[in-house]
């Protein structure tokens, strides 16, 4: 089996410290390493280096070889520009469907935690060998749900269809993006949904014939630029037709037109969390909602549920704080009550458009 871990986002979410220059994938958020690097080494040794392909933009190719040091620079899949996540699995699935068009190939992302490595290695073989089986097939794999989450997509699954070593694989029936309070209160009571975590196990071919009846069009392009790959005339290619190719997401690209026939549905506690926020970080991190989460060098006193990093030499001193989130970095500080993270994405926006646009 082959995986390929997406690290292509800019993560707004997680400024200031994900910048352009060097996105949330890249920082360390958890610890000494980042999440490109944890999400890489919890496929070991179950998937080899050789068997790992990143795919990232162009600009960011020499952080990933600098960070995986082991992995094959001819594994690191560069996009000439962010043209979003559909087009990005489609020149992903281009570049590995001429050896391993019925190899199955998993699908992850390089800004998650998980923390059930062992359980996670296991299901992805189980899976893996389920898709040798049935290459016409693809199987999502969701957390189980900690609670009723308002900014996650669900996944609806129907029956068990059958157990693999102690793992049920359910029917698939629909995708639920982000439903408001009362919707994802009753999916999470439910027992039938999961959450959406964007991982799949599939074969190259079945993910190229999707992208050839969903988006014929772009299916054409993503033809010419396969016919390139492995020839001397790769880079200008695809410099010239991905930039072509529209925006849009994976989900509304792909997986909100199939078929619900043609894939299943594994729902576990892997521990999953997605960092793509600060927020998020706080919760991944923290063992009761009253905690602090902190790093770096700080000091605080009288305060609960807040999460206080920095990233200098200086020390961060706070008191009496209330769910709030300081991030100090070398040129910004950010202070903001974390029910108020939205509002970093446009804040970022503006900044753009500004004297300022060097922070962004």
């Amino acid at each position: 089996m082959k995986a390929i871990i997406f690290a292509g986002g800019v993560g707004t979410r997680l400024w200031p410290l994900s910048r352009r220059s060097s996105p949330k994938q890249f920082e360390k958020v958890i610890g000494d390493k980042s999440t490109l690097q944890l999400a890489t080494e919890r496929l070991l040794p179950d998937i080899d280096w050789k068997d790992i392909y990143v795919a990232t933009g162009e600009r960011y190719v020499s952080v990933v070889n600098k960070q995986l040091k082991t992995l094959p620079i001819s594994n690191i899949i560069s996009e000439p520009e962010a043209r979003d996540v559909g087009p990005a699995v489609g020149l992903a699935t281009a570049t590995l469907l001429k050896k391993f068009s019925n190899i199955p190939i998993i699908i992850l992302w390089s800004d998650h935690i998980i923390r059930q490595d062992d359980l996670f290695r296991r299901i992805l073989t189980i899976c893996a060998k389920t898709i040798a089986q049935h290459k016409n097939k693809i199987i999502f794999i969701g957390q189980r749900p900690r609670f009723a989450s308002q900014n996650l997509g669900w996944i609806k699954f129907g029956k068990v269809v059958f157990n693999k070593s102690g793992i049920d694989f359910f029917s698939f029936e629909k995708f639920n993006y982000r439903p408001d309070l009362k919707t994802a209160e009753n999916f999470f009571h439910d027992g039938h949904y999961s959450w959406n975590v964007g991982y799949f196990v599939t074969t190259p071919a079945f993910l190229w014939n999707l992208f050839k009846i969903h988006q014929p069009e772009m299916y054409k392009v993503l033809s010419e630029i396969a016919k390139a790959i492995g020839k001397d005339n790769y880079k200008s290619q695809l410099h010239k037709l991905y930039t072509t190719l529209p925006k849009i997401s994976f989900d509304n690209a792909i997986l909100e037109k199939i078929s619900p026939e043609d894939a299943l549905v594994v729902s576990e506690n892997l521990g999953w969390s997605d960092v793509g926020a600060w927020e998020a970080l706080k919760e991944a991190l923290q063992a009761t909602p009253s905690q602090n989460v902190i790093q770096g060098k700080v000091l605080v006193t009288d305060c609960r549920d807040s999460l206080v990093y920095n990233y200098t030499k200086q020390m961060v001193v706070t008191i009496d704080l209330n769910g709030y989130l300081v991030i100090n970095t070398n040129d910004v500080v950010l202070i903001c009550h974390k029910n108020s993270v939205p509002k970093i994405k446009k804040l970022v926006e503006n900044l753009s458009e500004s004297e300022n646009e060097h922070l962004v």
